[in-house]
């Protein structure tokens, strides 16, 4: 019997671009006939949307949601002779920024099922890594000062709101690594807050395949006391707080006014995009159990028990399987598009060898970048593609189930608990 072939690509950007068009040509124009290009009108007047969306007073534009990471760490005074303890499972500039100013990186194992580090295993982390000092100071190993702790609301879904008092409990400052998560609602003392407002400064990324995506590089930091804020936008323009006057040294991390342009065309339709996220990832649970994939382990949503809040907006849709690789090349073969977030945990890069982390170090990070892959989950897609995707990997399982007789404890040893059958009730 021939099977019906369809392309499922991983994203598809074309679909929503037309769907828009008209207000992107209206957008762009209007920049381009007033020739305010870098910064400007459209910029601020695109922070202002970001700081009301997020539940912040201040919002600064930059060039990308790295440069929007470097603004902050510089904003703060973080340094050489510093220590932030944050994420091995994530994606290189969330570190990458760090150990470019000088910054030793910390890391603290994740949670096999929301894929954070928690609150607990910062705690670890502080007792595997640090020293306390006499007034209360921790200093990592190496003699670095431990001075900010920065979870990332990875894959739409934010960490952990104890975080907060973490923070608060060890002196440290709370950086949200927000890239992913624009619009993701954490529960905050009796209600419901932002990715972004629960810390003292949060960065997010407009890379094109984000939730909100520009036409190239963009980003965000933003932030709640004001002098932090002004620090920013001196940094980002060379530490020019008047024509040609720098009382500190910055770079060139300035937002083009282009890409506001198009980001508070976007940024409007942001909440009804992750609703249709949400209803994907329900197909994709329907349509396992329907299939009966046993193998498959499907996302946890932490906070699922309120449906009505954007708990988790799915910036990707990130299952599990102890055959992965086997199975993504399968999918490939089927056009169907998927990606592996993230291959390497950042603790054994080669680059990051000097900080001396070996494998084995923190072992949830790894076995997460041994067997996850990412399926489609763009707000476009058809509930017939979500249903051949879900048939294609559950039938790739029974064959591989019923062909390999070592695999089934293979999945015994994998399996982190998250089951098509504890899923599909979420």
């Amino acid at each position: 019997m021939l099977r019906t072939a369809m392309k499922v690509p991983l994203l598809d950007l074309r679909l929503q671009y037309e769907r828009l068009r008209p207000e992107f040509e209206a957008a762009v124009a209007e920049v381009m006939a007033s020739q305010a290009l870098i910064l400007g009108p459209k910029v601020a007047a695109f922070e202002e949307q970001i700081a009301e969306f997020v539940g912040v007073p201040h919002a600064v534009g930059a060039s990308s949601g790295t440069d929007a990471q470097l603004l902050i760490y510089m904003a703060l005074g973080l340094g050489c002779g510093d220590a932030v303890l944050t994420s091995p499972y994530t994606f290189f500039s969330t570190v990458g920024g760090l150990v470019r100013l000088g910054i030793e990186p910390v890391f603290a194992d994740i949670s096999p099922e929301t894929f954070n580090i928690t609150p607990q295993t910062a705690r670890t982390a502080l007792e595997n890594s640090c020293v306390r000092e006499k007034y209360g100071q921790l200093r990592t190993f190496r003699g670095n000062r431990l001075k900010a702790v920065m979870p990332v609301h990875l894959f739409g879904q934010c960490a952990d709101e104890g975080f907060s008092d973490f923070a608060a409990e060890n002196g440290l400052l709370l950086i949200e690594d927000a890239a992913q998560a624009l619009g993701a609602e954490i529960p905050y003392k009796g209600g419901w807050q932002r990715a972004g407002a629960l810390g003292d400064a949060a960065f997010f990324s407009f890379y094109p395949t984000k939730n909100l995506g520009a036409f190239g590089d963009a980003g965000m930091a933003v932030c709640k006391e004001s002098a932090i804020a002004e620090r920013m936008r001196a940094i980002r323009n060379h530490g020019m707080t008047r024509r040609y006057h720098h009382p500190i040294v910055g770079g060139n991390f300035r937002l083009d006014a282009l890409q506001a342009a198009v980001l508070s065309v976007k940024l409007p339709h942001l909440d009804s995009w992750s609703n249709q996220r949400r209803k994907n990832a329900l197909l994709y649970k329907q349509a396992f159990a329907e299939f009966g994939d046993a193998v498959v382990s499907l996302p946890v949503e932490s906070r699922a028990a309120d449906e009505k809040r954007h708990h988790h907006i799915y910036n990707q849709f990130v299952i599990r399987s102890p055959f992965r690789n086997a199975l993504r090349e399968a999918l490939a073969q089927d056009d169907i598009g998927t990606e592996i977030y993230y291959p390497i945990p950042l603790h054994l890069q080669e680059c990051f060898a000097g900080l001396g982390y070996k494998t084995g170090d923190f072992p949830e990070a790894e076995r997460a970048a041994a067997e996850t892959l990412a399926l489609p989950i763009f707000p476009e897609l058809l509930p017939e593609q979500i249903r051949f995707v879900a048939r294609r990997i559950s039938e790739f399982h029974a064959r591989i189930t019923m062909c390999n007789p070592g695999a089934r404890e293979k999945m015994s040893l994998c399996d982190p608990g998250t089951s098509t059958k504890s899923m599909s009730s979420s």
